[in-house]
């Protein structure tokens, strides 16, 4: 097929790349919470800033159209979350297909991230997934020349087979090394905050109001109607700290002490020597000032994944509990640094009937910091309980199970 060059994107690396599409992979970590249940829902929902009691009060949820406590959608994926793998190991004939990457050396960012929502999940579910890659694109990037989107998609569904969810996460190689564009953050100074901001920020994050119980009807918005804002931070480690109680290490299954040392033999090019000597996970940029200085920032920063779940909490806080978020996408476009603020909006672009006549709503979703910069935008599509049409109704998924979901997942990614 051809010589795979280190460093650069080739057709036939591109050509390798695709023929893994639809081929279904173990995740690389266990779930952080195996059968989740009212605590999990709670916690993962804190760890965003989010005290909805439909998350975890028995007597609240009771009134609402689920008549029970459902998950906050951002525990419904969220990469190492939940979901144990239907596919534990990869199979036979695909083994030699798998092994490295046929784009070695090609550098490789986050982007954007991609969820759509079938079904709620209540507590003492187990939940099953399937993870595989759904789409690779060939682009052309304005600062790289030649570039390639790499999409991979992970589908949830309950072990007694109701699907809940998928999502869908973006990653852009470039053969350009990203660490040269970085320098211009370095330029970045701290922001201080004089006393009168502070207390600003306090008293827009107390007038932060969540709808609730209380309908949010379709006949009652419109195109042009504005959501929050809701405001996020000054961003500390502390913030940190409490979103990973929350969603867990993620997907290199950091772990502290002797669950370390197995974790950097299984890894080793994961960890970096400190001052010190001692390895450590290069996940420290998002605590560690100096080594996020290495990285070419002026200090730590936060998660995309973090700014996802604020945008979905921005959703959930306006639609009210008996409404339901039906999709929603993000893209990352600058760093979120300690000591930033993000102000999170939204803007109703779109009021119309989706497919089977359900009243829904698009939204545009946006995420600017102290400074006026955009770091983050997205849109969303919320379906509303209608006086005429009646409660909302779920959308059905692509597909009855894991298997065919994903296959027709990877169809539309071809479209």
């Amino acid at each position: 097929m051809g010589q795979h060059t280190a460093g650069q994107i080739t057709d036939a690396g591109i050509a390798r790349l695709r023929e893994r599409i639809g081929v279904p992979v173990p995740n690389p970590s266990p779930p952080h919470y195996r059968e989740p249940g009212l605590d999990s829902f709670r916690i993962v929902a804190q760890a965003y800033g989010d005290d909805n009691p439909l998350w975890s009060d028995r007597d609240y949820a009771a009134g609402t159209r689920w008549g029970v406590p459902i998950a906050p959608p951002v525990l419904v994926g969220g990469d190492t979350l939940i979901g144990e793998d239907e596919i534990t190991e990869i199979a036979q004939e695909h083994r030699e297909l798998m092994k490295g990457d046929p784009l070695r050396g090609v550098h490789a960012f986050y982007a954007s991230s991609s969820r759509e929502w079938w079904a709620p999940l209540e507590a003492g579910n187990r939940v099953r997934r399937r993870d595989s890659l759904v789409g690779v694109h060939d682009k052309t990037s304005e600062f790289a020349g030649r570039a390639v989107h790499e999409w991979t998609g992970q589908a949830f569904t309950t072990e007694s087979g109701r699907m809940l969810s998928a999502q869908y996460k973006l990653m852009i190689r470039t053969e350009r090394e990203k660490a040269r564009e970085r320098k211009k953050y370095a330029a970045i100074e701290p922001y201080v905050y004089t006393d009168t901001e502070i207390e600003d920020i306090e008293n827009a994050v107390l007038a932060e109001c969540r709808r609730g119980s209380e309908l949010r009807f379709w006949e009652d918005v419109s195109a042009g109607d504005e959501i929050g804002p809701i405001v996020k931070g000054p961003l500390t480690v502390t913030d940190m700290v409490c979103w990973h109680v929350g969603v867990g290490m993620g997907l290199y299954n950091i772990r502290p002490l002797e669950l370390a040392v197995a974790n950097r033999r299984r890894i080793p090019r994961f960890y970096h020597r400190d001052e010190l000597n001692v390895p450590d996970a290069m996940q420290r940029v998002h605590w560690d000032p100096e080594f996020a200085r290495r990285s070419g920032n002026p200090t730590t920063f936060d998660y995309g994944r973090m700014r996802e779940t604020w945008l979905i909490h921005a959703c959930t806080n306006w639609m009210g509990d008996d409404a339901w978020l039906w999709k929603m996408d993000c893209r990352f476009k600058a760093f979120n640094y300690v000591g930033d603020t993000q102000w999170v909006r939204g803007k109703i672009t779109k009021h119309y009937l989706a497919e089977g006549g359900r009243p829904a709503v698009d939204v545009a979703l946006l995420a600017t910091n102290q400074r006026g910069v955009e770091t983050t935008t997205g849109s969303a599509t919320i379906l509303l309980p209608s006086r005429e049409h009646g409660p909302v109704r779920l959308i059905d998924p692509p597909g009855k199970d894991l298997e065919t979901t994903m296959t027709a997942i990877v169809e539309r990614f071809a479209q």
